[in-house]
């Protein structure tokens, strides 16, 4: 079965899409059990529908069929009559002259493959015999559609998950750690597996969707930009006597000085924020060096004016 196995495969590749689009390697099993008729067509019919109810997010699809041949030639040898015939059996195909599959879509051919017991056919067979393939797999491409007619959104649950993200190159050193701690921090605390190229891609490989997700939040946090006017909800990570430092995304955190902590004088870091703590603060300055200046005042007096300028009845902003 490897000569069929190779037409199916050959026929189904033009529809698959590059690495790009999808990173997933793809093996398609087709077991026969029994049959009487051609199974490399089948396993084309049946491997398309894999294809689709996998969520692999094909290029369109493809179905498949077999056309037969039986001829009469008179005692000259010259061809006196013939018929084809669609989607043989294997009788047909043991007495017939012709086994000719040919798969496809709508729009062309994808594969084909001739077996012939005579010395050759003519253009005008050939022709007819395109032609009746075509009518057929038509047909079959109306009746697959009938149970799956594009790809779904959504591979499924068991499925492992791969994807890329693209980071700012500067960030892949932050990203890997000294002696790749980070790195290795979050593959211990995701489960995921994940590669990181000098362009700034990222691959992440991982068994679940939420094994995923974690990955990504992650590095979305530490590879995001902290923007001058923009509030966070961070945890506070460490009090000292003139402020404390607040984590905004992981691995990523600024100072909030003890005198932009309230609107009131503060005089005990300790005595609005501890170590643990979830407070907002806004971004009030980066300076030439990258560190991150922080307000919770300035955070708190924007809600403040958030919620003054709701709706009545309106659900109130976060605290």
């Amino acid at each position: 079965e490897i000569g069929h196995g190779a037409l199916a495969e050959r026929s189904l590749e033009p529809v698959v899409p590059g690495e790009n689009d999808f990173r997933y390697a793809i093996r398609i099993s087709s077991e026969i059990m029994e049959s009487n008729g051609s199974t490399s067509m089948a396993s084309v019919c049946g491997g398309m529908l894999a294809l689709m109810d996998a969520g692999v997010p094909v290029k369109g699809t493809v179905a498949g069929i077999s056309i037969g041949l039986v001829t009469e030639h008179g005692e000259d040898r010259q061809l006196k009559r013939y018929e084809l015939l669609t989607d043989i059996i294997g009788s047909e195909d043991h007495f017939g002259d012709m086994d000719f599959k040919l798969c496809g879509t709508d729009n062309g051919v994808t594969g084909y493959q001739l077996d012939l017991k005579l010395p050759g056919v003519s253009h005008k067979i050939m022709a007819e015999a395109i032609m009746r393939a075509k009518e057929a797999r038509t047909k079959i491409l109306e009746i697959m559609r009938g149970k799956i007619d594009k790809p779904r959104s959504e591979l499924s649950k068991y499925a492992p998950r791969i994807e890329t993200i693209k980071i700012n190159p500067e960030k892949i050193g932050a990203l890997i750690g000294p002696g790749g701690k980070t790195i290795k921090g979050i593959v211990a605390e995701t489960g995921a597996e994940i590669n990181i190229e000098d362009d700034g891609s990222v691959h992440i490989y991982a068994t679940s969707g939420e094994s995923m997700a974690r990955a990504k939040e992650i590095i979305g946090g530490m590879t995001r930009e902290i923007e001058i006017g923009q509030s966070y909800q961070g945890r506070v990570v460490s009090v000292k006597e003139f402020g404390a430092f607040v984590e905004v995304f992981p691995g990523r955190d600024g100072l909030v000085h003890i005198s932009e902590l309230a609107d009131f004088r503060v005089n005990r870091t300790e005595d609005v924020a501890k170590i643990g703590d979830m407070i907002w603060v806004k971004c009030i300055g980066i300076d030439d060096k990258g560190r991150v200046k922080l307000s919770r005042k300035a955070a708190l007096k924007e809600r403040a004016e958030a919620e003054t300028a709701q709706p009545a009845g309106a659900a109130p902003v976060g605290n």
